[in-house]
């Protein structure tokens, strides 16, 4: 993993001595990805969960607690990106300090996230809790990320090694959220099967009402299944990407989760047809991981191309990439338990109204998939094709090789 004095240095097509990264580079910068994606797909996933069914919160001091938090996690992506990039160079780089020193304080803030100091606690000292070491942890995890992902600039290499390292890094990362989900499942399926052994107890005679809530439904939809099939497909999007160009496999690795979504909600009680669904709807997830983080590399080097005065920004970069990310899912997470808020959903019920179980099918699919089209409408302004691409790459390489022959004839002189 490097994060050395040669930050801003860009190699050629025709540098063979550092056009390519070594495996054991790769496979050390993939694995620092690990921890990130392994939290945050435990928090996503359950956060929502321990807040609704075993905190017994309220949806909507929950609902708050989930969009508050991730707006302060958005919030402070740029601000930490700006203070990295300003920050003092030292001895082992500028960029390795805030990933080191960072991880003590995330580690003790993500422990006390999910404890509970007390079985029964008022809704103000729940909500200021939970919300509090949730805004540490975030801070804390932040400031580890945000130099972590703008490591990819400095791996040396041209842009085709850096995007192989990139692929590396997404195998890593999606297996990391195969392995959060398999172990924070079995903590919630003991929770939830005592849940369902008190609900039995009350004779209900309509046992799919019981089984169908919230929770189930959503961990059902996020499961080993989905995640698996990223992880397999990572190599393949990583093929066709170099075959196909990056604009073009995101087209095609989109378009598949629409029928995706649609068919695991309205497809009844078919497990076939389910299974083989989720597994399309993995495949997608998995270019959802790789393809934007592949092409934002090519946007800090078209920007470092049209204003070469400007240096150290790639953290500002890949803060504001990560600010968005996180400020659009935390909108889509509040919202959605602000949603079964107003259609009367209750933590801890056996039942649920028949306007939750509609709310959760509206949220699950037609809402994303409108949103999915909208933003594939919205890429094809994208501007930075595979010409492009690599014509940035040329020139960028001709202006490295420029201002080093200056560099020469100013010492000879």
């Amino acid at each position: 993993m490097a994060d050395g004095t040669s930050e801003g240095r860009e190699e050629g097509p025709s540098d063979t001595k550092s056009s390519g990264i070594p495996l054991v580079r790769k496979i050390s910068y993939a694995v620092g990805g690990m921890p990130y994606q392994l939290t945050q797909s435990v928090k996503g996933f359950f956060m929502q969960i321990f807040l609704l069914d075993v905190v017994q919160m309220d949806a909507f001091y929950a609902s708050l607690i989930l969009f508050m938090g991730r707006a302060w996690d958005a919030i402070t992506d740029p601000i930490v990106g700006y203070m990295v990039s300003k920050s003092k160079r030292t001895r082992i780089g500028k960029l390795i300090p805030w990933i080191v020193f960072s991880l003590p304080f995330g580690i003790v803030s993500y422990i006390m996230m999910w404890f509970m100091p007390q079985d029964s606690m008022s809704p103000a000292f729940s909500f200021s809790w939970f919300f509090i070491w949730t805004c540490l942890f975030d801070l804390f995890l932040t400031c580890h990320h945000v130099p972590y992902s703008s490591l990819n600039m400095f791996l040396g290499g041209d842009q085709n090694a850096r995007d192989s390292a990139t692929g590396y890094r997404m195998g890593m990362e999606v297996f990391a959220v195969l392995a959060g989900g398999v172990i924070q499942s079995q903590i919630v399926g003991v929770h939830h099967a005592k849940k369902t052994r008190v609900c039995s107890q009350l004779n209900y005679s309509d046992t799919s009402s019981i089984n169908l809530s919230y929770p189930a439904l959503h961990n059902l939809t996020s499961s080993l299944t989905d995640t698996t099939a990223a992880t397999l497909s990572i190599p393949l999007w990583q093929i066709l990407l170099c075959r196909l160009g990056k604009k073009t496999t995101l087209y095609i690795g989109l378009s598949m989760f629409a029928p995706a979504m649609a068919a695991i909600v309205y497809a009844g009680n078919s497990l076939p047809i389910f299974i083989f669904m989720v597994i399309i709807g993995g495949f997608s997830l998995a270019v959802l991981f790789l393809l934007p983080w592949s092409m934002l590399p090519d946007v800090v080097d078209d920007f470092k191309l049209k204003n070469p005065s400007s240096k150290d920004l790639e953290p500002v970069f890949y803060s504001c990439f990560v600010f968005f990310n996180k400020f659009v899912g935390g909108l889509s997470i509040g919202l959605s338990t602000l949603v079964l808020h107003f259609v009367g959903y209750k933590p801890g019920a056996c039942r649920h109204p028949p306007a939750v179980i509609t709310a959760l099918r509206v949220l699950i699919a037609p809402v994303p998939i409108v949103l999915l089209f909208t933003g594939i409408l919205l890429f094809c302004l994208y501007p930075i094709n595979e010409k492009r691409r690599q014509q940035i790459q040329r020139n960028l390489y001709k202006a490295v090789k420029d201002d080093a022959g200056v560099a020469m004839d100013t010492v000879s002189s």
